[in-house]
């Protein structure tokens, strides 16, 4: 009895694997059109410019003391 229920479960095991619809990525409608263009002007704070790594750690920084409790 044991050895035909673990069959019976095996088999539908088996049988649901192949009934498994493959993933495949499909395209966007424009696929020219790159992924993320970057953030909008409206969003990028004032003095950052992309690809400035010194800039960045500018903003970074002044950020960082605008949240210190210590500093106000």
């Amino acid at each position: 009895m044991m050895r035909g229920a673990a069959l019976l479960m095996l088999s539908l095991g088996l049988l649901a694997a192949c009934g498994e619809s493959p993933q495949t990525l499909t395209q966007s409608k424009k696929p020219d059109a790159t992924a993320y263009s970057g953030a909008a002007k409206v969003y990028m704070v004032g003095g950052w410019t992309a690809g400035d790594k010194t800039s960045w750690e500018q903003q970074l920084r002044a950020r960082n003391q605008k949240q210190n409790d210590y500093s106000r």
